[in-house]
């Protein structure tokens, strides 16, 4: 059996279908499963069975035997939250003990960090084991991540120069990675409110009032709508957790985005050609609520995901936001 959890959300219902795809339904989701609009994502998906995540711990401490297994999505994912105490709990804690059965029972484990780990980008976009230590992310939702990054490194006993982890070690599964989601967007994001990409807003407010406003930038560096960050479609995402699934050779904390920093006004210029619409693009303040805590630049060094053997191309902007607007969002289709 493989393990998903946080599998109604975004990146895990892509997930899901992906592993479909592949003839995996052997799946055990693990959510929250009470919210109406977030189910809808797994409409049409093979699984095994549902679990609620308040039940999956010793439901995996009882079963693990069975599990081949574990990718671990499930989190608190917002970026405004200032609870720590809530982060620490679903974030840190509840992953810590995901790690320490899959360590005891042998079983393989995937699971999401974040860019937001990166912080103001100060130590730059590597996903060197060395820089965890010293990195400052700007958000409790970023430190939460980092935080269980570090703890997983410590786990291995490996030296902070060391790149990979190829042999078992007790207190670590046979295999893990950390990926290091940057700016992911996609279908099956129309429950995340707030939190969604900045294409899905886009295209909620040309179908309300015909335009769309970008956050005006408060540093003399970056114009209004070049605030710039790495892109990646969920598709793109959802293949790189099966490459994962069946390379499990190299363990270790991996980016995933394209390597490649895009503008928010090429991402709204896109949205608007792949609505049909004549841009009409202006600005507005950036709410004071997460002002000081804004990215303004994002950049994945994928080196490391290429030299193991990720060879696959990654989806434009372009070309990820046409397929993402005209296939989902303009009839409201999930994937």
């Amino acid at each position: 059996m493989i393990v998903l959890t946080g599998a109604a959300g975004f990146i895990g219902s892509c997930l899901l279908r992906k592993l479909n795809d592949e003839g995996l339904t052997d799946l055990i989701l693990v959510d929250e499963f009470s919210r109406p609009d977030k189910n809808r994502n797994l409409d049409g998906k093979q699984f095994q069975s549902k679990i609620d995540r308040n039940d999956f711990l010793p439901w995996l401490q009882t079963h693990a035997d069975k599990v081949s297994f574990v990718f671990h999505l499930g989190a608190r994912t917002d970026t405004t939250e200032q609870n720590t105490i809530v982060f620490n709990e679903l974030n840190l804690d509840y992953s810590k003990a995901i790690w320490q059965i899959c360590a005891a029972n042998n079983i393989p484990l995937v699971y999401a960090s974040s860019a937001a780990t990166y912080g103001a980008g100060e130590h730059g976009y590597d996903d060197r084991h060395d820089i965890v230590p010293e990195l400052h992310p700007l958000n409790p939702y970023g430190v939460s991540k980092n935080d269980f990054d570090l703890w997983a490194l410590q786990q291995t006993g490996e030296l902070p120069t060391a790149q990979f982890t190829n042999s078992p070690i007790p207190n670590s599964p046979p295999f893990w990675a950390g990926l290091k989601f940057f700016n992911v967007y996609g279908p099956n994001e129309y429950h995340k409110g707030r939190m969604a990409s900045v294409i899905l807003q886009t295209v909620k407010q040309i179908r309300a009032t015909g335009g769309m406003k970008l956050f005006r930038s408060h540093r003399p560096d970056y114009p209004d709508g070049g605030q710039l960050r790495d892109f990646i479609y969920v598709k793109d995402v959802a293949d790189i957790c099966l490459f994962f699934y069946k390379h499990q050779n190299h363990s270790g904390l991996y980016n995933v985005g394209t390597g490649k920093a895009r503008p928010f006004w090429d991402l709204a210029l896109n949205t608007f050609n792949a609505m049909d619409f004549v841009p009409n693009i202006s600005f507005m303040d950036t709410p004071e609520d997460i002002r000081a805590t804004y990215q303004y630049f994002t950049e994945a060094n994928v080196a490391k995901l290429r030299v193991i053997g990720y060879d696959k191309t990654f989806f434009t902007l372009e070309e990820g936001i046409d397929d993402y607007v005209r296939e989902y969002l303009r009839e409201g289709n999930f994937l």
